[in-house]
């Protein structure tokens, strides 16, 4: 052998071996398998005309959907930062105990969170006799629409949110705090804008989680059309009595669901995950 050759050896071409046949060949059904559902969805709805996808029912389902989603995306925001920047940074005792039941929705059966749900708030509920006495009833009622899906989708955006505080270089923040900006200042100006990625990545996800509730939402707040009947329920509804519209507003899911999660797999940081 050459000096040549010692020095510049000769890429090595990958050799076929059975092992990797039978990855490629699993890997392959499993590809399949999850996109011909997907794809008969969409190709069984194309031939739909405009009566299906404008149907009143299906606008309804649309509307009350979007909003409720948006302002339990907003709550969790709210009520989710602070709790996910103490996980983050702060040790305090039980936290693994905080930590683990703030992500037990997640993993919680719809039908589990929605009865747990009725539990706490409706009118046998824990807090259902201090609620009736101010006049306030959340089962069945839009309302209870919106805490179900903040119920089952906060956890995600505490989760992502807790990531990205966790990657701010501490260092850049206690520079600020030196230059004499205050804390909280330091946290909107600092803190925030490097976790800012996570953050959105997060509140993306909650979005996308909130809207595709079904269990814990038909638990909790019923299925009735203009008042809590969500695109999930009126996919459930329309089987029985509008096929079209159901296939309509399960493409509509199909196609937000993905452009979300290619949206968060774009805006997160390379080597961090939301999940």
């Amino acid at each position: 052998m050459s000096v040549h050759e010692l020095a510049f050896p000769r890429p090595v071409k990958a050799r076929f071996s059975v092992g990797r046949l039978i990855f490629l060949v699993l890997a392959s059904l499993l590809v399949l398998f999850l996109s011909l559902p997907l794809v008969a969805l969409v190709v069984r709805a194309l031939p739909l005309g405009l009566d299906a996808w404008l149907a009143p029912a299906t606008l309804d389902a649309l509307q009350l959907s979007l909003i409720t989603a948006s302002l339990a995306t907003l709550i969790a925001f709210g009520v989710g930062t602070p709790v996910a920047f103490l996980l983050a940074r702060e040790n305090f005792r039980g936290k693994k105990i905080v930590d683990t039941l703030i992500d037990l929705p997640m993993v919680l059966p719809p039908a589990v969170a929605g009865l747990a749900l009725l539990m706490a708030f409706g009118r046998r509920g824990l807090l259902g006799a201090t609620l009736s006495f101010f006049g306030i009833e959340l089962p069945f009622t839009t309302a209870a629409v919106i805490l179900a899906e903040t119920f089952v989708a906060a956890p995600f955006y505490v989760r992502s949110a807790k990531a990205g505080f966790g990657a701010v270089d501490r260092k850049l923040e206690q520079m600020s705090e030196l230059l004499g900006v205050s804390s909280f200042r330091t946290f909107l100006r600092v803190t925030l804008p490097l976790a800012a990625p996570l953050l959105f990545g997060g509140l993306l996800m909650t979005w996308a989680r909130a809207l595709g509730e079904f269990g814990a939402t038909i638990m909790f707040a019923g299925n009735f059309p203009g008042r809590t009947q969500t695109m999930p329920l009126a996919i459930y509804s329309g089987l029985e009595t509008n096929l079209d519209s159901a296939l309509a507003l399960a493409v509509f899911l199909v196609i937000v669901s993905f452009g979300i999660l290619f949206a968060v797999r774009a805006v997160s940081p390379k080597g961090i995950t939301l999940g």
